[in-house]
């Protein structure tokens, strides 16, 4: 049975550029995403070099939860090797004076979506064989940033969430390895979206930034390592690869 790497957010950015890295591995994809067009057109350019992978699209927005419920089970008939929870976006807004509607987008995609496929992939698959969940989160799931504190906290989540199943699925000599990448500033859609901005430049605007390109390469490094987290060093830009970063204790009194 064919053996399947799937990646939401799959038409731009981190993921669609992850999509290729894989498709060059030659893995079977399945890509998920809300742009029709946009899928479309990186599938036939993906056939262009790698004609032998089996591609499987699925246009869905992820921020309204019936969806996910409904596209995870019209996956049951796949056998799925990876699961990139790669979807997700930042709002660059002062707490009190976001947009509300997409401030609750934000909230559904980056956490709700994020755990409830990541719940269902490990109800599933973790006793399979090499399987592996990457969750998407970011330089700022470790560190506070300026105008963006409900993003932040959004991969706060994403990191703690991944961090505990990552040590609840090695106490439990569980098959499956689930791992965190954690980019920072990446040149995508992403500063966009979150200025509501038709265009950004991010060679005007930063000194130090990472290619969606290299981003996807250092996924790669993470997927092929025992490591936890694939995190990007603020200070140098280094990718570095680490073992769990929260705290952790086995018990606590909580009141």
């Amino acid at each position: 049975m064919k053996k399947y790497t799937l990646i939401t957010g799959a038409s731009s950015g981190i993921g669609l550029e992850a999509a290729k890295a894989f498709a060059r591995r030659g893995e079977n994809l399945i890509l998920i995403a809300r742009r029709a067009q946009r899928l479309e057109s990186l599938r036939n350019e993906i056939l262009k070099f790698a004609p032998m992978v089996d591609i499987i699209i699925k246009i869905c927005d992820l921020s309204k939860i019936e969806n996910v419920y409904k596209i995870y089970d019209e996956l049951k008939i796949y056998q799925i090797k990876t699961w990139i929870n790669n979807a997700g976006f930042g709002d660059s807004a002062a707490i009190g004076s976001q947009n509300l509607e997409k401030m609750e987008q934000m909230l559904d995609l980056n956490i709700k979506a994020l755990s409830i496929f990541s719940t269902l992939f490990v109800r599933d698959y973790q006793n399979v064989d090499g399987t592996q969940l990457i969750n998407v989160s970011s330089a700022c799931g470790y560190s506070m940033v300026d105008s963006f504190g409900v993003y932040c906290a959004t991969k706060f989540y994403v990191s703690a969430f991944t961090e505990a199943l990552y040590r609840q699925l090695k106490s439990n000599n569980a098959k499956m390895s689930a791992k965190i990448l954690a980019p920072a500033t990446t040149q995508s859609e992403f500063k966009q979206v979150a200025i509501d901005a038709d265009e950004y430049d991010y060679a005007k605007n930063y000194k130090n930034y990472h290619t969606s390109e290299q981003m996807a390469g250092f996924l790669l490094k993470l997927y092929d390592s025992d490591k936890c987290v694939g995190w990007v060093d603020r200070k140098s830009f280094d990718f570095i690869l680490k073992d769990p970063i929260f705290d952790h204790v086995t018990k606590v009194n909580i009141s």
